[in-house]
């Protein structure tokens, strides 16, 4: 059921403020949008620190990235006017283009979060991918983690980057950049972007114990199935290790290379 307007104000406001004490964010950093409805869009305002951002700051646009009003009574929950917005007004996230090709490619999805998560983001400078094959509750619930290629941020080129990988997949890096989570709300695409990070450093750390050992193929295809929410069906004693497995179905999450 779609929240309200003050309800999804108040929820992009405490997804803000976890980002910030998580060190997710830094200084004006990052951006969330939820839909209000099929063709508005609330998001955070460009160029103010997301801990402590108010509800009222927040901007609604509609579909074409066209701010309608940013004057809002958190107390009241009565709007500003329905009018272009003045200088003395927030302007929308410069990231607003890849919130809106989000939406555009994916009818399922409620809200974007954008962040700088730290480890997840030196994976990328470092020119490594995530491993999207250890760690169960990962697979079960993001599948892969894939990188989009870099591009400048603020610019079209962020939305043509992640364009065809968002179609498939809740959670992805931008290299040299950051995250992007979605999710039917703002506070389940956040909680996506607290497991991308918590793969990353679980990674690094295995990596500076020794190496990160990927699950058994059969295993991950287990786990995929079940993510997919397809029955898993258990392989009969003596059977082989091919019985009921998606090896060669996704062999991404199988068969990348191994950068250690």
């Amino acid at each position: 059921m779609m929240k309200t307007e003050r309800e999804a104000r108040d929820e992009v406001i405490d997804v803000c403020q976890r980002m910030h004490s998580k060190g997710y964010v830094a200084a004006t950093d990052g951006n969330v949008s939820v839909r209000l409805g099929e063709d508005r869009i609330l998001t955070t305002p460009s160029g103010l620190p997301k801990g402590s951002l108010r509800a009222e700051q927040l901007i609604v646009v509609d579909m074409s990235g066209n701010p309608v009003y940013s004057r809002f009574s958190a107390l009241t929950g009565v709007r500003g006017a329905q009018a272009p917005l003045g200088s003395e007004d927030q302007r929308p996230s410069t990231e607003l283009r890849m919130h809106l090709c989000v939406y555009r490619e994916r009818p399922d999805v409620s809200a974007v979060v954008h962040a700088h998560p730290p480890i997840s983001v030196a994976f990328t400078v470092a020119g490594l991918p995530l491993p999207g094959d250890f760690l169960p509750e990962v697979i079960v619930t993001l599948g892969e983690i894939p990188t989009a290629p870099y591009a400048t941020p603020g610019t079209e080129a962020v939305p043509a980057s992640i364009r065809n990988l968002i179609r498939t997949c809740d959670a992805l890096l931008l290299a040299h950049h950051g995250s992007l989570t979605v999710g039917k709300d703002a506070l389940e695409a956040y909680l996506k972007l607290e497991k991308v990070e918590h793969a990353a450093t679980v990674a690094l750390a295995s990596h500076l114990l020794g190496t990160v050992r990927p699950l058994p193929p059969e295993e991950v295809s287990r786990l995929s199935l079940r993510r997919l929410g397809l029955p898993v069906v258990p392989r009969a004693e003596g059977a082989s290790p091919c019985a009921g497995c998606l090896e060669c179905q996704e062999p991404s999450l199988t068969s990348r290379p191994r950068p250690w």
